[in-house]
């Protein structure tokens, strides 16, 4: 996030694109209603009836997958019409023109055509995000679980730029963080091609620093994404994988794929918190601390870094991620990772990492600190990019709009969107433990729309397939109008109805970010003889 959560009430609109915020952020989807309630204008672009519709001043109802479209569009009106901010984009930014050309290509017939939103509403919103300055835009996965969705990403950065809502408070572009500590993992250099603090695995004064610190030698080459590591693994050519707080059993994109490039493995350890359905594959199990029973620290979607203090002792065997993962070095003979505490490790990222270079124990005692905060005396930055931007000047992209790899046809008539449910979390390992979450939501339901629901001949909680090229999951219908005609929603929580086994593993080509939220699907009564050899053969 550029900006804070404290500054959602700042903010004089807010455009929500690719998130069902009370759903799947709800401490932020609260202040966002609270925004709303007290004037803040409320511009919501999402396929589904999500809650904070009833807030808002203003709702486009897209199709699945055509956020570019929508987003350019926006960007010609205010283009046209004068709205953009000049001084910003002289003084801060550059490829403008470029930009303007590439908007020849959204007019608003077209963009109507492609989004199935009237041409008067876009223009409305556009508007009402133009001129109630300041503006900020919330996003999460609904824009980057595409094949194109570095190309939205891009879009939303042209949108923000374009009207001077960067570095400035109740601004920004703010993407929302999945998990609790995804943000910190990022960080931390849990990605294939960075350090801590994205500093640049090729570059070579990187490269020489970690070396130093850490008495080895190190590579100058990124290493595989997740997909890539599976893929390989299917292929015999990754014997072994290390699998922590991970479930990629239920996570991955045409997961059937992820169950045969673990069942090739010579060696599977999976460490968590819970016997997962990934855990079951493995050869080694190794127990780790849930967050209640360890020190450490949490970053969270505003890059805020806070302390994590242990409340209990580690039940039966379990152990701190990072004592794990220390006795284990030291059994393989390697230096280096004699820590007696996390506020140690903090201290080496520390000194590696510049961003966090002002960041220790003593100083999280009292609050939280956001990145960057070079030095100790450094107060943390709560809004980023406001002199300038960290490549200098904000570069304009111009983006096609492209369309999702895998649209309904005749044998697949429906799109498949999948999300979050506010009772459970994620694939279930902890909230599927609790009898309370479970009385709220303990089954999958496939939402689908009265329209489609009749069409079939499908009855609100009847059983029923969703079958898609990948795979076939059993789950209960939810008929309901929050999906629009043509749309089912799941959510990916269930063992038992494992989503992921339909969704389409395209990747987007710059982030390798599966296109989890558009497929193809059909959906079937269970009592119906099963099509189970079609599907088989198409998997195949």
């Amino acid at each position: 996030m550029t900006n804070s959560i404290g500054d959602i009430t700042d903010a004089a609109c807010i455009l929500a694109i690719g998130t069902n915020t009370t759903e799947a952020h709800p401490i932020i989807g609260w202040r966002v209603r609270k925004a709303a309630r007290h004037g803040t204008k409320l511009i919501i672009a999402n396929p589904r009836e999500i809650g904070l519709v009833r807030e808002s001043t203003l709702w486009l109802r897209h199709r699945p997958g055509t956020d570019v479209a929508l987003l350019m569009g926006m960007c010609r009106v205010i283009v046209e019409e004068g709205l953009f901010d000049k001084e910003f984009i002289n003084e801060r930014c550059e490829n403008f023109d470029a930009l303007k050309e590439s908007l020849k290509n959204y007019d608003l017939d077209t963009v109507e055509k492609i989004t199935g939103i009237p041409r008067e509403k876009i223009a409305e919103a556009a508007r009402i995000y133009a001129t109630s300055r300041p503006a900020a835009i919330f996003y999460a996965m609904g824009i980057t679980q595409h094949s194109h969705g570095t190309d939205n990403v891009f879009a939303v950065a042209n949108l923000a730029m374009l009207t001077g809502n960067i570095g400035k408070p109740g601004a920004g572009v703010n993407p929302l963080r999945g998990q609790n500590n995804v943000q910190g993992a990022c960080d931390m250099g849990a990605l294939p091609n960075v350090y801590s603090g994205y500093q640049a695995i090729p570059d070579p004064a990187v490269k020489k620093k970690f070396e130093t610190a850490w008495n080895c030698t190190l590579s100058d080459k990124p290493g595989m994404t997740v997909i890539d590591i599976f893929e390989a693994a299917r292929k015999g050519k990754i014997k072994a994988i290390f699998c922590m707080g991970e479930n990629p059993v239920l996570t991955e994109a045409q997961a059937k794929h992820a169950e045969e490039a673990l069942e090739k493995l010579e060696l599977l350890v999976v460490q968590d918190t819970f016997l997962t359905e990934t855990a079951r594959f493995a050869h080694y199990v190794l127990p780790g601390a849930s967050f209640a029973e360890k020190d450490g620290t949490f970053t969270n979607t505003e890059r805020r870094v806070q302390r994590v203090r242990k409340a209990i002792e580690p039940v039966g065997d379990s152990r701190p991620d990072w004592l794990i993962i220390c006795q284990l070095a030291q059994k393989m003979g390697k230096k280096g990772f004699d820590f007696n505490d996390p506020s140690q490790i903090i201290e080496e990222i520390a000194r590696l990492t510049p961003s966090y270079g002002g960041i220790t124990y003593e100083r999280l005692e009292k609050g939280g600190l956001q990145w960057p905060c070079p030095t100790t005396e450094h107060p943390g930055t709560s809004i980023l990019h406001v002199a300038t931007f960290t490549r200098g000047k904000g570069k304009f992209m111009p983006v096609e709009y492209r369309v999702s790899k895998e649209l309904p046809d005749a044998e697949y008539p429906l799109i498949l969107t999948t999300g979050r449910s506010l009772f459970q979390y994620h694939t279930g390992t902890m909230t599927r433990k609790v009898r309370g979450l479970n009385a709220f939501l303990g089954e999958e339901k496939v939402e689908i729309n009265p329209q489609d629901a009749a069409t079939l001949g499908i009855t609100d909680g009847e059983a029923v397939r969703v079958v898609s090229r990948r795979g076939v999951v059993n789950a209960k219908a939810k008929v309901t109008d929050v999906s629009p005609v043509g749309v089912v929603y799941m959510t990916f929580h269930f063992a038992e109805s494992p989503t992921n086994q339909l969704t389409n593993p395209a990747l987007d080509p710059v982030s390798k970010i599966p296109e989890f939220k558009v497929c193809a699907v059909r959906v079937e009564k269970a009592s119906t003889p099963a099509k189970k050899e079609k599907v088989a053969a198409k998997h195949r």
